[in-house]
């Protein structure tokens, strides 16, 4: 495994600290009202730079030009990459944006918990979004047991949530829940409109281990949570993308077999506009041990390549893998195309290039990248371990000035700080 010292400031961990502090105390007075434009800290790797975002906004979703964050009690918009902010709200519950995403119309739909917003004027207004189900009413968020902890209803693992369907830009996604913030029902959304109208896609069953029994990440003995008529159940969903040489979107859930039946699946879904409905089916279920417990699906010249974050019982099945969309069930018909020996379960592929993550708690690395700048041809594996001990998650595609984002978590899930990685020639 190959790690790299980083050409680093000598003034990071001052820096580092206050970026540290900006994004986990969310009620804190380190949000700046008027932060300074992006981050003089910089590293490098052979393959890469990385910068860390400026201290005293998050900034959570970024396409094109455009960047949207949120600090105490505001939102903002930046139409140059975050130098600048000219377009901010009041929202009082910005501590609690779990999702957002800016749409090619320059539509921004971001979620607290429960609950999701639109703004299409560059956040001159905002109005709340009531999803539907697939019969058309509204679907309504439980009430939770404990009001602290409601359901992380919207929050996903991906950065890419939307793509040109037949000449139209469509959002699908799926959340990632039932590990902190409270019990949620797992559910595929979409929107085909600029998110004006989002429906239910796909809902999964109720599974009685991840109940709304009061705690964070849910229970056994509480409230039921899901679809009654349904029985494939699911923890979350860790990964939704689209094929266009097929016109389908592939899904894929964890985690584990606990005696209500498995939790890991591969489902492929399509979508007739014309009826706006939806044709799911799962192509295989399986242990958490195997390749089929993954994220990162990505389709590119029709292949479609994912990453396993295998875990459970040894032995592990892991790797980076890609196959025809029709061999997805025939693992002998899979190429391994690298393997970095731990839980890996965030991937994005733009431009020939592959960034990879390691999952922190299952790692050696600190905060772990892995990168192919020729389509899997050559591999290489970085130590960021300045940011301390850290799982990167939702991954943006490159903004006009060819910047990955990325989330980097504490453990798994706890929002922490966020970078910008920008490939070598």
């Amino acid at each position: 495994m190959m790690t790299h010292e980083r050409k680093i400031r000598s003034w990071f961990p001052r820096a580092a600290a206050a970026l540290a502090g900006a994004a986990l105390g969310l009620g804190a007075a380190a949000w700046a009202a008027d932060p300074p434009a992006p981050a003089p800290l910089a590293g490098e790797t052979p393959h890469f730079w990385y910068r860390a975002q400026p201290p005293g906004r998050y900034i959570d979703s970024q396409r094109g030009s455009k960047a949207f964050a949120y600090a105490e009690g505001k939102i903002f918009l930046s139409e140059d990459n975050g130098r600048t902010w000219p377009h901010a709200a009041a929202f009082p519950n910005a501590a609690r944006i779990t999702f957002s995403h800016v749409l090619k119309n320059g539509n921004v739909l971001f979620a607290t918990s429960t609950k999701l917003y639109l703004s299409t004027d560059n956040l001159a207004t905002h109005r709340e979004i009531t999803v539907k189900t697939r019969g058309g009413a509204d679907y309504v968020p439980h009430t939770p047991r404990n009001p602290n902890f409601p359901g992380w209803y919207f929050h996903t693992l991906p950065g890419v949530v939307s793509w040109d369907v037949r000449g139209a830009e469509m959002l699908v996604w799926g959340n990632y829940c039932n590990v902190i913030g409270g019990a949620t029902p797992v559910n595929i959304y979409y929107s085909t409109d600029g998110g004006r109208t989002v429906k239910i896609a796909y809902s999964f069953g109720r599974n009685p281990f991840f109940t709304d029994d009061g705690s964070s990440g849910g229970g056994r003995g509480g409230t039921l949570l899901g679809d009654p008529e349904n029985p494939v159940i699911a923890r979350h969903v860790h990964s939704v993308a689209y094929n266009p040489a097929e016109d389908a979107f592939y899904a894929c859930t964890g985690d584990l077999t606990r005696g209500a039946g498995r939790e890991c699946h591969w489902l492929r879904g399509t979508y007739d506009a014309e009826k706006d409905a939806w044709a799911w089916k799962v192509i295989i279920s399986d242990e958490s041990n195997s390749r089929y417990k993954c994220g990162g699906i990505n389709f590119v010249d029709g292949k479609v390549y994912w990453i396993s974050d295998s875990n459970g019982p040894e032995p592990h099945d892991r790797g980076i893998f890609r196959c025809d969309p029709g061999d997805l069930a025939d693992l002998a018909k899979h190429a391994l195309l690298f393997n970095p020996e731990v839980e890996s379960g965030n991937m994005l592929i733009q431009d020939g290039v592959i960034i990879a993550s390691h999952c922190a708690p299952a790692s050696p690395l600190g905060t772990g990248f892995i990168v192919s700048t020729d389509m899997g041809g050559t591999w290489a594996q970085y130590d960021l371990k300045e940011f301390g001990r850290r799982s990167p998650t939702r991954f943006h595609e490159k903004n006009s000035e060819g910047w990955f984002r990325v989330d980097l978590r504490a453990g798994w899930i706890d929002r922490a700080e966020v970078i910008f990685i920008k490939p070598k020639p």
